[in-house]
């Protein structure tokens, strides 16, 4: 399946209105009147060949979007350190499949490094000269930055001041990075939305995410730089990571390895299949907002109950399910409210959870199911206390 078909994303123009939310002093509105809430604008979509920098394209969210934008013809350089956060064997078999079905065209290079290297990345720039950024890269996991929130700092918040510093000096003409639903906290609210006040985080990957957020509309008032923050919900579905819930889950219920199930399993989260995610990052990429925050996410939550049902019922297994306590840093609920970007990136998912879990399921055991069993360490698991080694084999992705 092409990425075109897969992803099938629309292409006509939506209104907008700019509306950011952030209050100026009386001096300094004359300077940045464009950062009022009542300038509106409508920003047509970007339709022609771009050069995009893909920060973490060796990963999940970040090789579909590399995916889809050389499948319509764009160009894609992609930075990624390829660390050891999960099996560094699943980024290479990423990278591998976009060489396999572009390198011959010369429309993706790949460069091995560390955002938060200067030279470095000053060296991608100088020598690439790309017009859009898609700023994928981040340390992820809200338990592991509870044990070691010092990696996050690092590669969260100063590799993404960087490569801010980077684009507003080389032109870029739209930055979009991940931010994540994590900045909501232990938030009441039935939808989240971007209007909230989210300043009182509760992990050091959540502020780490709120502080990118920050720093972002620090440098579109200073530099006119146009960034859009995209806070992802839960995301999923083939190529997956393989410490998020969905991968692990089906993983473990095929090969009948113990699950946990952390509280009573009334907890619920708003999963997004990849397709819907990448959608509204391109839509993103494609309209150069001065400064937005956009909620991606499905609209709607499913309980950790009716999730592993869903597993069970897609692998045709019966989960072995061990209840332990909830988990500090973790939160009761997300679900997006995503009317924000529908309204201005014309963005709606379009994958109900359970064909989601269907097709992943599929991917899974096309791409897994002839693996051999090996031990596993459940305590080891990302749903514990730290990084969660997927435990399979890796014969080749499809």
């Amino acid at each position: 399946m092409t990425a075109s078909k897969l992803y099938e994303i629309e292409t006509a123009s939506t209104e907008t209105e700019e509306t950011t939310g952030q209050t100026e002093s009386a001096s300094s509105i004359s300077d940045f009147s464009l950062d009022l809430p009542e300038a509106k604008t409508i920003v047509e979509p970007h339709v022609g060949h771009k050069k995009v920098l893909i920060t973490g394209g060796g990963g999940f969210i970040g090789s579909h979007v590399a995916e889809y934008l050389l499948d319509r013809g764009d160009d894609v350089v992609i930075v990624d350190e390829m660390n050891d956060y999960y099996d560094i064997h699943i980024k290479e078999n990423n990278v591998t499949l976009l060489n396999q079905k572009y390198g011959k065209s010369n429309r993706v290079k790949f460069y091995k490094g560390d955002i938060c290297d200067e030279e470095f990345m000053t060296m991608v720039f100088e020598r690439e000269r790309p017009e859009w950024v898609c700023h994928m890269a981040a340390r992820a996991g809200v338990r592991p930055s509870i044990i070691d929130p010092h990696v996050y700092i690092h590669s969260n918040i100063r590799g993404t001041t960087q490569l801010m510093d980077l684009s507003h000096r080389y032109g870029i003409k739209n930055f979009v990075f991940a931010s994540s639903s994590s900045v909501y906290g232990g938030s009441k609210s039935t939808f989240f939305s971007e209007e909230e006040s989210v300043d009182r985080p509760v992990s050091p990957y959540a502020a780490s995410k709120k502080a990118c957020e920050l720093l972002a509309f620090t440098y579109h008032h200073l530099y006119q730089l146009n960034i859009s923050a995209l806070r992802f919900f839960t995301v999923y579905g083939p190529r997956g990571r393989p410490d998020m819930a969905p991968f692990k889950f089906i993983d473990r219920i095929s090969r009948g390895v113990e699950i946990q199930q952390f509280g009573d399993g009334s907890s619920s989260r708003d999963y997004t299949y990849i397709s819907d995610i990448v959608d509204g990052i391109v839509r993103a990429i494609d309209r150069p907002h001065k400064y937005e925050i956009f909620n991606l996410g499905k609209g709607s939550g499913t309980s950790l109950k009716d999730f592993i049902n869903l597993v069970q019922k897609h692998t045709g297994k019966t989960g072995k399910i061990r209840v332990l306590p909830d988990q500090a840093g973790d939160v009761p609920y997300t679900c997006a409210d995503v009317s924000k970007a529908h309204k201005m990136l014309g963005y709606k998912s379009k994958v109900p959870f359970d064909e989601g879990i269907r097709m992943t399921a599929e991917w899974y055991k096309g791409s897994y199911g002839k693996t051999h069993e090996l031990d596993t360490c459940p305590e080891l698991q990302a749903n514990g206390l730290s990084r969660g080694p997927s435990y399979v084999e890796l014969p080749g992705m499809r």
